[in-house]
């Protein structure tokens, strides 16, 4: 697989330089300055991709082109939007740059409610607290009918949790969840939160897979014509958030999404640790069934707990049997490259890392994307994948 690390762009503090020195041939990354789902400039896109490669690297798979919020409620503005994303999707084609993730989550891209779980190694990992986020949820966004989504006995532990935590740890959690994380299209204050969630007041499953297949056959015919590849991210984590529908979420949702446009350029990524978190979604057999369509893979791994939450764990350690997955995409990848697939290898990068050694306490790390936790991943999958090609050679 092509080794890729995620770029912020120039304000990342992981530099080009670092991810060179950490083995890595390919950039992930987007103009993060265009965020507002207008076009991207042919200019702009070709004087991005010359600064990666003036540093001996490829911009190799773009994350994201964020897809407007009125593509996914279908509102008025909805075809302008469409129409701009068709022209960037043009644009990074006549720029070389043809494998394009996205996602279709909506209000929330991926959500945690801590950003510094303390691990016993003492390094910091991402986690998503089950009954935080009920507690905030419930209790202090007071969301109108929140209380149907939950058991009652999810409800007595989000008080009992809501009663334990002081005005800052409620702050913290309420960042985390509605301010932004990386590369999100929007960011909230409590009332902005509540006016993005009525948005959606009427718009359930059935209506955002809609709209997706919709927004679907529209660009994957662009995406054929000028020969880029797209690929869905899928939700994270995969269900339901502040009652809106999620619909990348299981093996049937995939089936649902490739056979709404079936093409070559209507692919997926393949996220161990967003897939990862449902228990329910077997990813080897996963990876079987849709490997044709795996245009680019994002390798983490998690660890369930018991009440729903999870945190990252190592990438060789969590839920997720890592090796066996990387098995799996590597025997995809043979396959192609004997049936003469010109896009035969598949881009993959390290997801998220905790956060360590002398990355703790700096003043600007993006959350889950220090260098040195995403260089210790890297050096582990790449351990993987050359023991696993190596048995295959003898």
């Amino acid at each position: 697989m092509e080794e890729c690390f995620r770029w912020y762009g120039p304000n990342d503090p992981v530099t080009l330089d670092h991810i060179k020195q950490a083995g890595a041939t390919g950039v992930v990354s987007a103009l993060h300055h265009i965020y507002d789902g207008s076009a991207w400039p042919s200019e702009e896109i070709e004087r991005y991709k010359a600064g990666i490669e003036s540093s001996g690297l490829t911009w190799s798979v773009v994350e994201s082109i964020p897809v407007h919020n009125s593509i996914k409620i279908a509102s008025r503005e909805r075809d302008r939007y469409v129409g701009y994303y068709k022209d960037t999707i043009r644009a990074l084609a006549g720029a070389g740059v043809t494998t394009i993730c996205y996602n279709f989550m909506p209000v929330v891209d991926w959500t945690r409610t801590d950003l510094m779980y303390r691990m016993p190694s003492t390094g910091y990992a991402l986690r998503f607290d089950a009954v935080d986020f009920a507690a905030y949820d419930l209790l202090v966004l007071e969301r109108p009918g929140a209380e149907k989504d939950y058991t009652p006995e999810r409800i007595r532990e989000a008080e009992a949790r809501l009663a334990s935590l002081d005005a800052e740890k409620v702050a913290t959690i309420e960042r985390n969840l509605i301010a932004g994380l990386p590369a999100t299209e929007r960011t909230y204050d409590r009332d902005g939160f509540r006016r993005a969630l009525a948005d959606y007041q009427g718009v359930d499953a059935d209506t955002l897979r809609a709209n997706l297949v919709s927004f679907l056959k529209e660009i994957v015919p662009v995406a054929e014509e000028v020969g880029a590849r797209l690929c869905i991210h899928p939700d994270d984590p995969p269900f339901s958030l502040f009652g809106l529908p999620r619909v990348v979420s299981t093996a049937a949702d995939v089936r649902a999404i490739l056979a709404a446009a079936d093409s070559p350029a209507n692919g997926i990524t393949f996220c161990t640790g967003s897939y990862g978190v449902r228990a329910d979604n077997d990813l080897v057999a996963m990876i079987r069934e849709f490997g044709p369509q795996i245009h680019f893979a994002h390798l983490r791994n998690v660890t369930r707990e018991a009440d729903g939450s999870f945190h990252e764990s190592d990438h060789l350690d969590g839920s997720t049997d890592m090796v066996a997955v990387v098995a799996a995409l590597l025997k995809e990848q043979a396959r192609r490259k004997e049936e003469g697939r010109p896009d035969w290898q598949i881009p993959m990068r390290p997801d998220h890392g905790h956060l360590l050694a002398d990355d703790i306490g700096k003043a600007r790390i993006n959350p889950g994307y220090s260098l040195i936790g995403r260089l210790k991943g890297l050096a582990e999958l790449r351990g993987v994948m050359r023991a696993l090609s190596t048995v295959r050679e003898v």
